[in-house]
């Protein structure tokens, strides 16, 4: 199953309150809509994707109970980013004093925040290039690191704010830098 992007645009030009309402009615449907304004309808993943998923959001609550530094956010979580877009990474974590300056209308609905860091691991129907193009949207808002891990190929592409993409393979962890600190995510949960 792949995404299904639809253009509503010339019939209706949804709201951000209007496209929240839709999401909140059809619970069981996972929307994100792109810059354009286009809806596009997101495949649940399956079983493997879904299970490596967890694991990685739970290496990341784990670290953050530890540290007390942020909010850890999962694949439901849809946040608006500043070109208008509606996006879900796989996993997201932001800093606390940024999560904090939001009103709690905010943190309740769609979040208008970028995360600090995003993840996105590939399912087996994801586009690389599609992922791709998300990825530079989230740095593009203003997220400062960003994970791609496509587990078919073994490949991860790591995105810095104002630095060139670096691409790695199979590499056995990955560093949370100064955005994450302390925070080492072994790779094993993927790969294995």
């Amino acid at each position: 199953m792949t995404a299904i992007t639809i253009n509503f645009n010339n019939v209706v030009k949804l709201t951000d309150d209007q496209f929240y309402q839709l999401c909140q009615d059809n619970p069981d449907v996972k929307f994100e809509r792109n810059a354009k304004g286009e809806l596009i309808v997101m495949p649940p993943t399956g079983g493997e994707t879904g299970k490596r998923n967890a694991k990685l959001t739970a290496r990341f609550v784990l670290w953050n109970e530890q540290t007390q530094l942020g909010e850890v956010f999962d694949s439901s979580t849809c946040f608006k980013l500043p070109n208008g877009s509606d996006r879900s990474p796989d996993v997201s974590w932001i800093q606390l004093e940024r999560w904090n300056a939001l009103t709690p209308e905010q943190r309740e609905k769609f979040p208008p925040i970028a995360p600090d860091f995003v993840l996105e691991l590939m399912s087996p129907s994801d586009s690389l290039s599609v992922v791709q193009t998300k990825m530079q949207e989230y740095m593009d808002a203003g997220v400062k690191l960003g994970w791609l891990i496509d587990r078919k190929t073994g490949r991860i592409e790591i995105y810095r704010q104002g630095q060139t993409k670096e691409v790695l393979e199979f590499p056995t962890s990955l560093s949370g830098e100064e955005i994450l600190p302390g925070f080492v995510l072994d790779l094993q949960i993927v790969w294995g």
